[in-house]
């Protein structure tokens, strides 16, 4: 997997722009008028209508999004995610690349909502000890280990004690995960031990519903 600086999610962010050039567009005009208006990071699946999205929704997203508390977003994409996080008092959206919040700003652009472009793993702007639920997926399946320990050790300074954290991570014990090169060197034990090392504590794991990756939810 190459390093933090590597062009992998503008590029994937620039094939979509081309994929979605006038002509395409123009193929796809009849069926656009009969379905929501697609956007980037629907490719990977839509969590109104893929099985694995829709149970990730109802389980790991919905039931946190509360009107008192706050959230924040990592690599939030075109906010295949985010609008579902809308919800919240505040919401924070990082990302290291300015291009996907610009991106994302043509999708989700509420009064509530803070973009932030971190210099990888920080979180600049956001208070220490004041956020309630923390997301990213299909962002750490990138990272490589010690890019997740830096993240995890800074989301342990901002996360409220008692605070949710979600992520999905690379799982390279599966054959999806071998068979995609972009995804880091993980595994869900590996994940664990760096859970746990930056101090936080297991509530759940799935290891079955994505076929190249796992889920696992902690707290502070």
């Amino acid at each position: 997997m190459p390093d933090l600086d590597t062009s992998l999610h503008l590029d994937m962010l620039h094939d979509y722009e081309r994929q979605n050039g006038l002509l395409n567009r123009f193929r796809r005009a009849v069926r656009e008028m009969v379905s929501p208006r697609a956007f980037y990071g629907l490719q990977w699946g839509d969590p109104e209508t893929s099985g694995p999205q829709v149970y990730m929704r109802d389980k790991y997203i919905l039931p946190y999004v509360k009107p008192d508390q706050v959230g924040l977003e990592i690599g939030p994409g075109g906010g295949r995610w985010t609008r579902y996080l809308l919800g919240f008092k505040h919401l924070y959206v990082v990302d290291y690349h300015a291009e996907l919040l610009s991106e994302l700003r043509r999708q989700c652009n509420q009064v509530n909502m803070q973009f932030i472009v971190n210099h990888g793993s920080d979180f600049p702007g956001v208070p220490a000890n004041s956020v309630d639920y923390i997301v990213s997926i299909a962002c750490f399946v990138h990272l490589e280990p010690y890019l997740i320990e830096s993240y995890l050790s800074n989301m342990h300074s901002v996360l409220k004690t008692g605070g949710n954290v979600v992520l999905t991570y690379s799982d390279k014990t599966k054959v999806g995960g071998q068979l995609n090169s972009t995804f880091s060197q993980n595994s869900p034990e590996r994940m664990r031990n760096m859970v746990k090392a930056a101090g936080f504590h297991i509530v759940e794991e799935d290891l079955t519903v994505l076929w190249n990756s796992g889920i696992i939810r902690f707290i502070r």
